[in-house]
């Protein structure tokens, strides 16, 4: 299966070339690697340039977007200045960030999950970050769940969802999503990928409130978005973050937001959400 990877980067001169080696030395090789410099101030741009030298399948694309650091549209933006550089003869297309260390035989397994199950859509290992001097599960997510920083779509699927989408909350509603259009999700917990710079770590005080403006846009209404806010405020060690949350929720309510969802994709997407409620209750 052709594989062709893009990988948004601002600045991370000290970590894409972790990257970059763990991907040119897989087992099976992707067959073009796209990384969008997304506004660098660093070298980020001069270290991806010594790999375009040395791997004709790796190439790299400037932009320049805003410099604050949100979660959501920017990586997502960056993403698609990458995709529209390529042509549409893959077969998976994969959303990598730029501070990951993957093991050697990632995309051979990775590509196994789509070969053997025509059903699957996407498919993804888990993050792992350094702690006391062992690598540990970045746990803030359920384990059926694929983390936004490695992401794998099937093209047919990828199409079925319309690609994904330029705000907050991209990650789970393209699951959601794939879902809904007859997709399954596959996740492998033999595939640990080692994450370099734990998720949030440079978030500006803005983004505490784009989650819960997320949870509304994707039509869950307030009593999944309180339940939502709550689990992933305690993952977090952090408590206070519901009041965030549900305060971006109002935010957005307030505003009359665009919905990312359709109302039947939306009432799909509370089905199933209480669905797995209640499987975890019983």
């Amino acid at each position: 299966m052709n594989i062709y990877i893009v990988i948004p980067a601002h600045n991370e001169e000290k970590l894409i070339s972790k990257t970059l080696e763990s991907l040119v030395s897989q087992t099976v090789q992707a067959k073009k690697i796209v990384v969008v410099n997304d506004n660098s101030t660093d070298d980020t741009e001069k270290v991806i340039e010594g790999y375009v030298d040395k791997f004709s399948y790796i190439s790299l694309v400037n932009t320049n977007s805003s410099e604050d650091h949100l979660p959501g549209s920017k990586v997502i933006r960056a993403f698609y200045k990458g995709l529209d550089t390529l042509d549409t003869n893959y077969d998976i297309i994969c959303k990598f960030d730029a501070d990951l260390i993957f093991p050697s035989d990632y995309l051979e397994k990775m590509t196994q999950h789509f070969t053997t199950n025509d059903s699957v859509g996407m498919v993804g290992g888990f993050c792992y970050i350094q702690k006391n001097e062992k690598w540990i599960l970045e746990n803030l997510t359920n384990k059926d769940h694929i983390r936004g920083a490695l992401k794998a779509y099937r093209k047919a699927c990828f199409n079925d969802i319309g690609g994904v989408k330029k705000a907050m909350g991209w990650d789970t509603i393209d699951e959601l999503l794939a879902q809904y259009h007859g997709w399954s999700i596959a996740t492998d917990d033999s595939l640990q990928v080692k994450h370099l710079k734990p998720t949030g770590n440079t978030y500006n005080s803005k983004a505490r409130y784009k989650q819960g403006e997320a949870f509304y846009r994707m039509r869950y209404g307030f009593t999944l978005t309180f339940i939502a806010s709550a689990k992933l405020a305690f993952l977090k060690k952090q408590p206070a973050l519901i009041l965030d949350y549900l305060g971006g929720f109002f935010k957005a309510k307030k505003k009359n937001e665009t919905f990312l969802v359709g109302k039947q994709e939306g009432k799909y997407i509370r089905k199933l959400r209480w669905k797995k409620i209640k499987e975890k209750l019983i």
